[in-house]
Order: C-alpha cells, then sequence, then structure tokens
C-alpha cells in the first residue's frame, strides 16, 4: 500500500537547490522534498508520499491521522521501518 503520511516539519534545509525537509512521523525521522509545498516551514505538518510533501494540514488533522495509522498497525509499514517488538 502507498498511502500519504502526515509528519511534522522539523528541519528545513537546501541541498543542491532543492528545499528538503526533516519529518517527525510521530517520532520516526526521515527526510523528504519540500519544493511542492514552498508555504510549509518548520513547525508545519505536512503529508508526505513517496518522499515528497505534497499537501500542509493542520496539527489536529495530522495527529487524527498518524494515531489512526498506529492503531491500524500501518505507519512503521508505510515509512519502511520495522515494527517496535
Amino acid at each position: 500500500m502507498c498511502l500519504g503520511v502526515p509528519g511534522k516539519v522539523i528541519e528545513v534545509t537546501e541541498i543542491g537547490g532543492i528545499r528538503m525537509g526533516k519529518i517527525d512521523f510521530a517520532g520516526i525521522i526521515k527526510e523528504a522534498c519540500l519544493a511542492y509545498v514552498p508555504e510549509v516551514e518548520v513547525g508545519d505538518y505536512t503529508i508526505i508520499h513517496v518522499g515528497f510533501a505534497i499537501s500542509k494540514l493542520d496539527e489536529k488533522s495530522a495527529q487524527e491521522s498518524l494515531a489512526l495509522f498506529r492503531e491500524m498497525g500501518m505507519l512503521e509499514e508505510e515509512l519502511g521501518v520495522p515494527a517496535a517488538a
């Protein structure tokens, strides 16, 4: 499955002229391209799909979605990390 996962932007950088960010997915940190959402800044929540931020969203919606992903056991699967034992 391939879903868009909400995460909080904790750092914004530029690599090779491309806007990138470190994204916190409820404790799992991944890097993503922010080029498609130039309005997103540190502290904002965004939907990440296959390594690209595709939209900005509010914190309440992001937290609700993350809780549902965890409840369904899909958060780690979607982010490509082993589930905690």
